[in-house]
């Protein structure tokens, strides 16, 4: 069973935050405080926090910016990953990734699916690598945001776990990339 290495010291990450949404504000962001809030009280950073309209060109133009900082380590983001024409999150983390983190979606949906059912083939829920730059795309409830932080990457961002997280594979994320 994984666990928690107490004798490494713990490595906090920078994490930008990302809510999409067209009608969401600052004032309302409930995924978005679950996220800032988890992410607080688990040692990390948040570097970033911002909201974008769900538009496509947007929303890459913001994931390419925070990829080419060199202070965030992390990007998630909550909401478009539904269905509908304005869902458009994957798609975005799609133009921008050069590795697919597959088995963040699969594991997503497992644990989703104990909770709504079939309910979560509805999500597109996605990881992966950009530039040295983890990418993640959770749905926009605040349960999601939960499910996706508390049952997935509060371990995996935490070099502590074992047998084995991602924290401790970001020195080697850039490895055989075009210079």
């Amino acid at each position: 069973m994984p666990k928690l290495d107490e004798s490494r010291h713990f490595l906090p990450v920078n994490i930008a935050v990302i809510t999409v949404s067209d009608t969401r504000t600052a004032a309302d962001d409930k995924s978005g405080n679950v996220l800032d809030k988890m992410i607080k009280e688990d040692g990390h950073h948040i570097a970033s926090r911002s909201i974008i309209k769900d538009d496509l060109p947007d929303l890459v133009d913001a994931l390419n910016k925070l990829i080419n900082d060199a202070n965030i380590d992390v990007v998630i983001t909550t909401g478009g990953t539904g269905v509908t024409g304005r869902d458009t999150t994957p798609e975005a983390i799609k133009a921008v990734m050069e590795k697919e983190i597959e088995g963040f979606g699969e594991l997503f949906r497992w644990i989703s699916y104990a909770k709504i059912g079939t309910s979560t083939m509805q999500s597109r829920a996605i990881g992966g690598v950009a530039k040295g730059t983890y990418l993640f795309a959770l749905p926009g409830s605040p349960s999601a945001c939960k499910d996706g932080w508390g049952e997935i990457l509060r371990s995996q961002l935490d070099n502590r776990h074992r047998p084995c997280n991602l924290v401790e594979l970001m020195p080697r994320l850039q490895e055989h990339l075009p210079s």
